[in-house]
């Protein structure tokens, strides 16, 4: 069984308008984004000298999915400061009658990761409170590694 970390919410809004919201990553995770995130390419993230990790949209089919493939990856706070490396990140996006459901996964974010800890209550934080927010309510909060660092100990190098 695939032990990668997994959640997922609903919501009354079309898969497009779904889509949209995800896309906008600057609207959800961080402002701290070099790059395109609504088309195929690359993008960089990084937050301090914390985390850093760029990004490859791999897919983008319309209302129904998105995936990045982490292609290189930083961290300060484990041993293994690449543990993201070659991870992939998938949005699904299913129409359940009148409601939409958003499931993302993290596949290869598993929890013997040193960072599973951190990085799942993060991954919690930013879907299941900013993204959701972003499409119910139009805003996201982003930016929210400081409060996400603190809670976990995680200090800039």
């Amino acid at each position: 069984m695939d032990q990668s970390y997994s959640t997922s919410f609903k919501v009354d809004h079309s898969p497009e308008e779904v889509f949209a919201a995800i896309n906008n990553v600057r609207g959800w995770w961080s402002e701290e984004i070099d790059g395109n995130t609504d088309e195929l390419g690359e993008f960089k993230y990084h937050y301090k000298d914390i985390h850093r990790c760029t990004i490859q949209i791999t897919e983008l089919v319309r209302g129904k999915k998105v995936v990045w493939h982490i292609t290189d990856n930083y961290f300060n706070f484990v041993n293994d400061k690449s543990e993201w490396k070659d991870t992939h990140i998938v949005f699904e996006i299913a129409k359940q009658g009148d409601s939409t459901e958003v499931r993302f996964t993290h596949v290869g974010l598993v929890p013997s990761c040193e960072c599973y800890s951190v990085c799942s209550d993060a991954w919690s934080t930013y879907i299941n409170g900013s993204l959701h927010d972003l499409i119910t309510k139009g805003k996201g909060q982003p930016n929210q590694n400081e409060q996400i660092a603190n809670k976990h100990g995680i200090e800039n190098s």
